[in-house]
């Protein structure tokens, strides 16, 4: 069951991204944007966390659980280190992704030939 409520909620948020991107002249990159803000609010005032509990990977992995987790790793860091600490605990809490998305950005861009959108 765990794993249907996570491609359900997963799902879900995919299918918001692709009607807002059927829908609007925004670009993939400015979804992208938007969903990682949202995250980050979201994260930061703590209204994200039930439905990372109730759907955990469904809600984590795509970019809104990107976002919650850069805001909670801000929040901690702020707590433990203050200010600078904020920067680092997103940093921190994010490396692997971050690390992740720069190696198979990199590999897509050399096996495929991208095209914006008209």
């Amino acid at each position: 069951m765990d794993y249907l409520i996570a491609f359900l909620v997963g799902g879900l948020i995919c299918v918001i991204g692709q009607i807002i991107l059927d829908t609007t002249s925004l670009t993939p990159a400015h979804i992208i944007v938007t969903f990682l803000i949202i995250g980050i609010i979201l994260g930061a005032i703590g209204a994200y966390e039930p439905v990372v509990k109730f759907a955990e990977a469904g809600a984590t992995v795509p970019i809104l659980g990107f976002g919650y987790t850069l805001s909670k790793g801000a929040i901690e860091g702020a707590k433990a280190k203050g200010v600078l600490g904020a920067f680092a605990g997103g940093l921190e809490r994010t490396a692997g992704a971050i690390a992740a998305v720069i190696l198979f950005g990199y590999i897509m861009s050399v096996i495929s030939y991208p095209r914006s959108k008209k």
